[in-house]
């Protein structure tokens, strides 16, 4: 061992927040709604092979009626359903908690961004995060087209000095 810390971010996903980016607000029946989030499994698996980091899905799962909290991983995912009678967004405020500024918070709630921002807990909208998603599914499958080329084109703007938020924001976007 030379000394080096291996330093691997942790993702801590609202599952149901971030699905609803992926399609549209129809309702969807139970089948439809697993199969929706096998779907959102499927990209996130291929986003942990672009970008390695440590992923945790969390779903509310009182429709599971389940008198403890549901863990198991999937395709590299852990996966999280709530217990009965908590909610999904008491997940995701208890292991920002633990894991601290080491996590990277993905959703749009505006309760669970005011409490992760509390905690020096970076946020990214669940929106902003998706676009991450399909960039990186772009570039796995451009790394396995031998024709694929990048542009490389960075855009440039006025400086100016942003808050403690918008720092974290940014340096979450440029980890992910």
């Amino acid at each position: 061992m030379n000394g080096w810390i291996i330093y691997k971010m942790h993702l801590i996903i609202d599952g149901y927040n971030l699905l609803h980016v992926f399609r549209s607000p129809v309702r969807l029946n139970p089948v439809q709604l697993r199969w929706e989030r096998e779907r959102l499994m499927d990209r996130l698996s291929t986003y942990r092979q672009t970008k390695p980091c440590e992923i945790t899905l969390v779903f509310d799962g009182w429709q599971g009626d389940w008198t403890t909290e549901k863990r198991e991983k999937k395709k590299g995912v852990e996966l999280i359903y709530s217990r009965r009678g908590e909610r999904a967004d008491e997940v995701i405020k208890r292991l920002a908690k633990e894991k601290g500024s080491g996590a990277v918070i993905i959703t749009s709630d505006g309760e669970i961004s005011r409490y992760a921002e509390k905690m020096a807990v970076a946020v990214i909208p669940s929106d902003q995060f998706h676009e991450k998603i399909e960039q990186s599914q772009i570039q796995f499958e451009r790394d396995f087209e031998p024709d694929g080329k990048e542009t490389g084109l960075k855009r440039k703007g006025p400086s100016r000095t942003l808050s403690k938020k918008e720092k974290r924001l940014r340096l979450a976007l440029k980890k992910i």
